[in-house]
């Protein structure tokens, strides 16, 4: 490799102060490359999300939620969050059981523990961790999430079985993840808005241009919806189904350990 060549699973981008992750699923080298991005949009993450989403975000993971309660509910139930970012769905979840959120790039987890300290509850921490090697026991919890994070691993399939690994038998896994519109004519308005609006309009407040661009082009080599839940059977989940989110803008993914 030349000495300007760029590393394996990162793109150039001038205008950047880091080199963009491959948006290619499961490109080898991604992982350094995804924490070095999120390390730099960090600080505007949340508020980025929320507006170029229209707060529409924060629904999803409200139904992401509704669909585990009959778990979360039950007397020392235990959740994890993987790749939790700032913790938004992690709080979502400690409004029903203890919950562990986990992720690698430390300063998302910084502005997630902020967030944590002024809630009262208590029952939720934060710890920092890769989703493909985590530090817990096999069988530890009856909830594991993701919500936008499983197509950033350099591995889906190994973040797949790792999620499975952890379950408890009857546990249930839940992946939120952007997927693909349903209706042709919606699908085309969204795609314009996706590839093109969305990364002049994150790159300006941001700072990050390349950052927003990698966003739609990631979701872009992810697995349609019926390939996700194949996916997922393939590697021991049980009952697998999916519930398409503002006509599969985004999709709720759901499967559990027998």
């Amino acid at each position: 490799m030349s000495p300007s060549a760029p590393s394996p699973g990162l793109t150039e981008d001038t205008e950047d102060s880091v080199k963009l992750p491959d948006p290619g699923l499961n490109a080898p080298g991604k992982r350094n490359a995804v924490r070095a991005m999120f390390a730099e949009i960090a600080p505007s993450y949340d508020r980025l999300n929320h507006l170029l989403s229209i707060n529409i975000d924060k629904r999803w993971r409200r139904f992401t939620v509704a669909n585990l309660r009959d778990l979360l509910d039950k007397p020392g139930a235990i959740a994890l969050d993987i790749c939790c970012g700032t913790a938004d769905l992690t709080l979502e979840l400690e409004q029903h059981a203890r919950v562990i959120g986990c992720d690698f790039c430390h300063p998302m987890l910084v502005i997630g523990n902020d967030k944590i300290a002024g809630r009262k509850a208590g029952r939720a921490a934060l710890a920092e961790g890769d989703a493909l090697r985590l530090p817990f026991d096999d069988s530890s919890f009856d909830v594991i999430t993701v919500a936008f994070g499983l197509r950033n691993l350099e591995d889906v399939e190994g973040g797949l079985r790792e999620m499975h690994r952890l379950l408890k038998p009857g546990g249930r896994a839940a992946i939120l993840e952007f997927s693909t519109p349903v209706i042709p004519v919606f699908r085309q308005i969204f795609d314009f808005y996706f590839h093109h609006l969305l990364p002049r309009i994150g790159g300006i407040i941001s700072g990050s241009k390349g950052a927003y661009s990698y966003l739609p082009q990631s979701v872009r080599s992810f697995p349609s919806q019926k390939r996700l839940a194949d996916m997922m059977r393939s590697v021991g989940y049980n009952n697998v189904r999916y519930h398409n989110l503002s006509a599969g803008i985004a999709a709720l993914h759901l499967g559990e350990k027998a």
